[in-house]
């Protein structure tokens, strides 16, 4: 029997996360969709926050163990990280970071880490210039590619040290070339 999926994608503003996970729930049978979008408070006091949100979100996929649903997150604490890295946060995430991977790593479920990049970064000027949602950094291409990196050396990081978790750093500057990628590994025809 195959055991459920949990994917997360993480990746830049721009990238492609809202169609790669919509294209995902549209195609695994049986699956749910979460859309996260963190917290805005950059002060100390929102590590506390984030803490206790993603401990809960923790709790709740403990609880979704062996339940037949695939579950599909577009953006979980990966992002938090990611954000304090760069000094977008007045503070360090990293301890509850790693408190927060070693327990993800844990759960019961073939667990997918998709790490979306843009090759030809000149596409986020392009696709960010198309976006109408709220931006919670503002855009400049190098904030874009400085995010990206910092994505990129995390799935290797995640790579490196948690083997269980499946790690596929996929290029989006053509969707259709990067659905092909995802209908491979997800066994998904069309």
């Amino acid at each position: 029997m195959e055991r459920i999926k949990l994917i997360v994608i993480e990746g830049p503003q721009g990238t492609g996360k809202t169609t790669l996970a919509n294209y995902l729930r549209e195609n695994i049978a049986g699956s749910n969709l979460y859309r996260l979008s963190g917290q805005k408070d950059k002060s100390k006091s929102g590590k506390t926050l984030s803490q206790n949100m993603y401990n809960a979100l923790l709790d709740y996929l403990e609880k979704m163990q062996g339940i037949p649903m695939d579950l599909i997150f577009d953006r979980t604490f990966f992002t938090e990280e990611v954000y304090a890295r760069l000094g977008y946060k007045e503070y360090s995430f990293s301890d509850v970071y790693n408190d927060l991977l070693n327990r993800f790593s844990k759960l019961n479920f073939d667990i997918y880490f998709i790490c979306l990049y843009l090759e030809d970064t000149n596409l986020y000027i392009k696709r960010l210039a198309r976006e109408s949602h709220h931006n919670y950094q503002a855009f400049k291409l190098e904030n874009s590619v400085n995010q990206q990196n910092t994505y990129l050396k995390m799935s290797e990081e995640i790579k490196n040290a948690y083997p269980n978790i499946k790690v596929l750093n996929l290029k989006m500057d053509d969707f259709n070339t990067a659905y092909e990628k995802i209908n491979e590994l997800f066994t998904i025809h069309n």
